[in-house]
């Protein structure tokens, strides 16, 4: 069964973008296709992942798609300040089946609250 990305992930306000199991880049909303303009923009789908990243980044990359669970931090690039956060994404079947990264613009002086 084919599985179609909602509409509103295409506008969303942060780069959405999701690989596949072998890495290829499967989708790139729009904002990702803007940030990623340098390198190719959309012409990135179906692209690897691998071809992308430093080993570092790769090795993190291997974790996440053989155990599973997320990968988040914040950094700085030419003055704006962003968080990533990176997940494993499961198939119907409860299997690994690729990765999502959300890459979001934050405000230098981010409130941050604790909820009770």
């Amino acid at each position: 069964m084919e599985k179609i990305i909602p509409d509103w992930a295409y506008g969303m306000n942060c780069a959405v973008t999701v690989a596949d199991a072998d890495c290829n880049i499967i989708y790139m909303n729009e904002r990702s296709r803007l940030t990623f303009a340098n390198r190719g923009g959309a012409d990135l789908i179906g692209h690897n992942l691998m071809d992308y990243h430093n080993d570092n980044s790769k090795a993190i990359i291997r974790r996440l798609l053989a155990e599973g669970g997320t990968n988040a931090y914040t950094i700085e690039k030419e003055g704006v300040r962003k968080m990533i956060f990176q997940s494993a994404w499961r198939d119907e079947q409860g299997k690994i089946a690729g990765l999502v990264e959300l890459s979001m613009i934050i405000p230098e002086n981010m409130p941050h609250y604790v909820r009770k």
